[in-house]
């Protein structure tokens, strides 16, 4: 990737986990980032549109943190009982990307603003492996 200061098959945060770091390195497009719409460099030539792309993406990437920070204080300090009843929770919020998020990407997928095509199937393949890591552990 032009511009980037490591190798296009670097980790890009090393001590983080690839998919929250490319949130705050909009334009990528490793794991689920803004980089592989085609709409993220037609926004470019708007400055106003692009800046509030810019910032639902932080925006994201805000949320995506404090999460990871919640789910980080469960798994230490949460008792057993927590821990299982935020996994259930997680799942069903998780499940809820097949709500509106899925039939929208799908819809950009189809319609060629997606790159590279189908990113849908290794979207929604993805999710659904989250969900199964999430469910297996509250229910056994």
């Amino acid at each position: 990737m032009p511009g980037m200061p490591f190798p296009p098959d670097a980790p890009i945060c090393p001590w983080l986990p690839d998919n929250f770091c490319v949130l705050w390195l909009p334009g990528s497009k490793y794991a689920n980032a803004v980089g592989v719409f085609s709409a993220w460099e037609k926004s470019k030539q708007d400055p106003e549109i692009h800046d509030f792309v810019r910032y639902l993406v932080y925006w994201v990437a805000g949320a995506k943190l404090i999460f990871l920070f919640l789910l980080g204080g469960i798994i230490l300090f949460g008792s057993s009982d927590i821990q299982r009843m935020s996994l259930v929770v997680l799942c069903i919020s998780t499940i809820s990307f097949y709500w509106h998020l899925f039939p929208l990407i799908r819809k950009m997928d189809q319609n060629g603003q997606i790159n590279p095509k189908n990113y849908t199937i290794v979207i929604g393949v993805m999710i659904s492996i989250f969900i199964v890591f999430f469910a297996l552990p509250a229910i056994f």
